[in-house]
């Protein structure tokens, strides 16, 4: 008898889509596993209609998206190219314009270069061997001496001083006796007008910011004397029948002895927060010592047996979440500081307290990397305070904690208000002389903030200092650039909806990314656009359309894409931009040098920048306030002049709390009568098995 054996063993086939029914009555009942049941019919099938007509809408959207971009792209935008090439020996790492736009100072390869932003001429330069400048800042002391601070490639920080045609070096800020133990500069800033400077410097594993006060009218006189002894020099050499073509250039220090400067004060970052051994509040209140400041977080009651038990449920918690974290951690680097200069202003008692010139900063304001907190430092002490010793580490006057880390921040050029970008894409823009926010909102994408500045016109009073514009209700204006591509307006006014318009979209191409995004200052509607593929353009900030790309002439391209060298010249109107010459393949192989030129755009001289300056509208510009009086007849004049905006929105306010209490009142009202309704049902109901008890009771007697 013959018998049929399988070569392979029964497998039960695996389901497939095909072989189910979706129409199937009992489908929704066969899956135990699944979260929620399918519908039954015929609400499946209701479902299933709706769904198909959202994906058919949905994919109509998106080509819809798709041909306006081809539109857009199709769109011929004007192109401007350059209209002035500087030649430059050498390369070229930062550019800055005076304050008065007379001078751009450029930092290249062998020192600095300045040139006349009129003829576009270098008049003087300061050469120095194996000295790279790639920081620089410049402010004018008074008439036509500047004062330049610059850092090397080496961390090198140097302070000179251009006058009378000549650069000559005052010092070396970190400049120690032995060499090997130099401490690194990272950042070297000047205040507007000179009298501060901040000085972020790192040795040892260990970061700090100096501030230093200089003796500005002291060297004004020194300069002035100077140049008054070189000039007689010149004259009794011409009559001795010597020839001098030019002024003698004061090449060393030794040639030019200047006051000292003077130290303010030595911040350090905040310590990590621990453990601590206080166990009442009374030794917490005396750590504290005055307990003026509050904020930082130092003094508080936690052990460190608590502190750690907090940290083990913690990361418990989310432990999932913190693996993912921990790989992506690096080696521990020194905390970077983020500073700025404020001038006298703001109704908080000790700010109003200081008296000082017009124009001169009375405090700076900082924050570290990794940290929630905003910190303030006084820069003069009230006279109560010029008796005591200097404090080895200065606590602040002012703290503003946030709710999550800064991680970029700006200042209005009037230093009244203070934008700080924090993690995962949320905005805060401060009023830094009401102490007020003016708006907190969350930028749409949730990505974390790279960039920040107000977009403002560059007004200035007659004694060149920064002022604000004279408004009812002040309306602050933020450039927002996040991490993944995007950028946006943000238009805030206090007491009103913030708007937000989106000027580029998110890219996942890495060569798209911006390199830099920039508010130009003598036309705050429009915003420079640079990205990592060499492509320069203007956007219009009101709704983020393509105004114009800026070419450079062939041969040359944009130089360092990732990082781009330009200037926007306020005074001039105009752009430079650093353009390397391309090179051949056989050139690149030999490590030839790419020779460098500075480009010029001059606005003034393109057409459709005359329907800007048309829509720009004219602000009156307010007298910045000195003294005490001045900022709360300021304030109390802004008060005066709001006064029909806050009796509007209050008026509001009382309707919409009047509406509120009416709804109330009037769910009481039917909670009462269904409650009432309700007693009067159960009252019935007693009522009637009263009557059938005393009727059985009747019936049974």
């Amino acid at each position: 008898m013959p018998v049929y054996m399988r070569k392979s063993l029964l497998e039960i086939p695996s389901p497939s889509e095909a072989a189910c029914s979706v129409d199937e009555e009992e489908a929704f009942l066969k899956d135990p596993e699944q979260i929620q049941d399918e519908l039954p019919q015929p609400f499946r099938m209701i479902s299933k209609v709706i769904n198909t007509l959202i994906d058919d809408a949905w994919s109509t959207i998106q080509n819809r998206a798709q041909l306006k971009r081809v539109e857009q792209t199709k769109k011929q935008s004007p192109v401007l190219e350059a209209t002035v090439e500087i030649q430059i020996s050498g390369k070229t790492n930062c550019l800055v314009s005076s304050d008065d736009g007379e001078y751009v100072f450029a930092g290249v390869s062998k020192g600095l270069c300045v040139f006349s932003a009129l003829t576009n001429v270098a008049v003087s330069a300061w050469e120095e061997e194996d000295v790279e400048v790639t920081s620089l800042c410049v402010t004018c002391l008074g008439g036509q001496v500047y004062l330049i601070a610059t850092v090397d490639d080496m961390g090198v920080a140097r302070l000179l001083v251009y006058f009378s045609n000549f650069i000559t070096l005052i010092k070396v800020i970190n400049e120690p006796e032995d060499v090997s133990r130099r401490n690194l500069c990272t950042k070297f800033e000047l205040s507007r007008g000179g009298d501060f400077a901040g000085v972020m410097l790192e040795g040892s594993g260990e970061s700090w910011l100096e501030v230093h006060r200089f003796p500005k009218d002291s060297w004004l006189r020194e300069l002035e004397l100077t140049q008054t002894t070189s000039q007689k020099q010149q004259t009794a050499d011409s009559q001795d029948g010597v020839l001098a073509e030019t002024v003698p250039h004061i090449s060393s220090v030794g040639d030019l002895k200047l006051s000292p400067s003077v130290i303010v004060m030595k911040i350090k970052p905040p310590k990590f927060i621990s453990g601590t051994s206080l166990k009442s509040p009374f030794e917490v209140l005396q750590k504290t010592e005055d307990g003026n400041v509050i904020g930082s977080g130092q003094n508080h009651m936690i052990s460190s047996h608590q502190w750690e038990e907090q940290e083990i449920i913690f990361k418990r918690v989310y432990k999932k979440y913190l693996d993912t974290t921990e790989l992506k951690k690096t080696e521990d680097k020194p905390c970077e500081c983020t500073f700025n200069f404020l001038l006298p202003g703001g109704l908080l008692p000790m700010f109003g307290e200081m008296k000082g010139q017009t124009g001169v900063p009375i405090a700076i304001n900082l924050w570290w990397s990794g940290n929630h907190n905003l910190l303030k430092y006084l820069l003069v002490r009230p006279a109560k305070d010029k008796n005591d010793k200097t404090e080895v580490e200065p606590k602040p006057d002012v703290v503003w904690p946030n709710a999550r880390p800064i991680l970029c921040s700006a200042v209005s050029r009037c230093t009244k208000y203070i934008a700080l970008g924090l993690t995962e894409g949320l905005l805060t823009v401060w009023d830094a002389y009401l102490g007020l926010p003016c708006s907190v909102l969350s930028i749409p994408g949730d990505s974390d903030i790279r960039h920040v500045q107000f977009m403002e016109p560059h007004t200035v009073n007659k004694d060149n200092v920064p002022c604000s514009t004279f408004q009812v209700n002040p309306k602050t204006q933020v450039l927002v650039s996040c991490k993944d591509g995007a950028s946006h307006a943000v238009v805030s006014v206090r007491g009103r909806d913030t708007t937000i318009t989106r000027l580029t979209e998110r890219s996942e191409d890495q060569g798209s990314l911006p390199s830099a995004i920039q508010s130009i200052p003598f036309q705050p509607n429009l915003v420079l656009f640079m990205s990592r593929d060499g492509t320069i353009a203007l956007i219009d900030s009101t709704d983020g359309t393509l105004i114009c790309n800026l070419v450079l002439p062939a041969p040359h391209a944009l130089a360092t894409p990732w990082d781009p060298v330009f200037l926007l010249d306020p005074e001039r109107q105009s752009l430079f931009i650093r353009g390397d010459k391309k090179l051949a393949p056989d050139e690149l192989l030999e490590g030839k040098v790419a020779a460098s030129s500075l480009f010029i755009f001059n606005f003034n001289q393109f057409s459709f920048m005359e329907s800007y300056r048309d829509k720009q509208t004219s602000v009156q510009t307010a007298k910045h306030p000195g003294t005490w009086e001045e900022r709360c007849e300021l304030y109390l004049q802004e008060r005066l002049q709001s006064l029909g905006d806050r009796n509007k929105e209050m008026r509001e306010c009382w309707n919409q709390l009047q509406q509120h209490a009416a709804s109330v009142r009037q769910r009481q009202e039917k909670q009462l009568n269904r409650t009432a309704v309700t007693q009067r049902s159960q009252i019935r109901s007693t009522r009637l098995k009263q009557g059938d008890k005393a009727g059985i009771t009747s019936v049974c007697v």
